[in-house]
């Protein structure tokens, strides 16, 4: 019985001992596992970063386009949407009431001041001419005869043969039909210009509008639409507003008498319509909107503009002789201020502040900090930094700085 017992005693702590073995086995290679993970997470990237630190980055070329900063004249405009606004507009009314008997226009074309336009029935004003005429007649044979009696009075009261009172009577008479000649006169000129009424001629030369009434219509002196609108179109002018604060610059200019260029473009400011000058200034500012209005002259002669067309312009207020001028492309603009990248001989790149006058037409004037000659970049600025390393594309690669290739 010992024995059986001693036995299961040695089977039962041999279990527990192969149990305990592979459990800290298990552990052990638990904790080996872990130590693997933290010194490939940890350890080996701090080498690989160190050993990075010694060895040397491959240098980055960035191709980049650049132009040379040059001098030139640049012309300083300021810009402003306007409106082409004709010189004189005519809506053309009859003066006297009648029928539209003939319409002599055709609508579009162009008219000359004196050119008739339609005419009006004439005869009820011929009429009236004639009665003028005749009462005219008749009162000019009574003052005739009047005269006659006076002269017979004035011998009879010299001979002492009337009363004063029959001279004086004569005399007003003769007055009395003096003034009925001027009034019959008068209707006689009445109805004449009445006549010249009825041929409606044109007060400007411009083009005809679309016809307004057709002929057989009866028309009025008290119509409100008239008959036809005249536009004058040769010269013509543009009304445009500026902002306040460029008044200033263009008064001093104004006051010298010297003629302002204005330039008047399509609405995508691509195409130039028409060439003219600065004719006047508006007397005051507009509070709503901070703008004062100008009105600029245009000849015209091709008819470029059109009344109450929108067009771009452009008034030339100063030219910057001898500027150095860079493509606007060329300007950056950071906490610093404003900025450009020159390109060195090494073909290196370095930030260069600037100061600038004014930028037009895609090109800047700058006041400070680069010279005519030197490259600035173009394009490919958004990839550089102060000393990077660039390769010059296109039509400029063979260009260095102030031009040597």
């Amino acid at each position: 019985m010992n024995m059986e017992e001693n036995s299961k005693k040695d089977v039962l702590k041999q279990t527990r001992s192969n149990k305990l073995y592979k459990r800290w086995w298990f552990l052990f290679s638990a904790a080996c596992i872990v130590i693997a993970g933290v010194y490939l997470l940890l350890i080996r990237p701090g080498m690989t970063q160190s050993q990075a630190k010694g060895a040397k980055a491959p240098v980055r070329i960035v191709p980049v386009t650049a132009e040379a900063a040059k001098k030139g004249d640049m012309a300083v405009y300021i810009n402003g949407l306007g409106t082409v606004t004709p010189v004189y507009t005519v809506t053309v009314k009859t003066r006297v009431d009648g029928q539209l008997m003939d319409v002599l226009y055709k609508e579009g074309h162009m008219v000359n001041r004196g050119d008739l336009l339609a005419i009006i029935d004439p005869r009820p004003f011929e009429v009236q001419l004639a009665q003028a005429e005749g009462q005219l007649a008749r009162d000019q044979a009574y003052l005739k005869n009047t005269r006659i009696d006076l002269e017979r009075y004035q011998v009879l009261w010299k001979q002492d043969s009337i009363s004063k009172q029959q001279l004086d009577t004569q005399v007003a008479l003769v007055q009395q039909y003096e003034g009925a000649v001027k009034v019959d006169q008068g209707l006689i000129d009445s109805a004449k210009l009445q006549l010249v009424y009825c041929r409606i001629t044109s007060p400007i030369t411009g083009r005809i509008g679309l016809r307004l009434v057709d002929p057989g219509n009866m028309v009025r002196a008290s119509d409100t639409n008239g008959l036809i609108v005249i536009t004058q179109l040769k010269p013509i002018t543009v009304v445009f507003p500026i902002p306040e604060d460029s008044l200033p610059q263009i008064l001093r200019r104004f006051k010298t008498g010297a003629q302002m260029q204005v330039e008047a473009y399509d609405r995508e400011q691509k195409e130039k319509l028409a060439a003219g000058t600065l004719l006047t200034i508006d007397n005051q500012i507009d509070t709503s909107t901070g703008t004062v209005k100008l009105k600029a002259t245009f000849p015209n002669k091709e008819n470029e503009l059109f009344p109450n067309q929108f067009v771009n312009v452009r008034l030339l207020v100063d030219v910057r002789r001898e500027a150095t001028i860079v493509p606007s492309a060329a300007i950056q603009r950071g906490p610093q201020g404003t900025f450009v990248y020159v390109v060195k001989e090494d073909r290196t790149v370095t930030v260069r502040p600037i100061v600038i006058n004014e930028i037009q037409s895609g090109n800047a004037s700058i006041k400070t900090g680069i010279s005519a000659g030197e490259l600035v970049v173009t394009d490919g600025a958004d990839r550089l930094r102060e000393g990077a390393k660039v390769e010059l594309k296109g039509q400029n690669k063979a260009v260095s700085v102030k031009g040597r290739p």
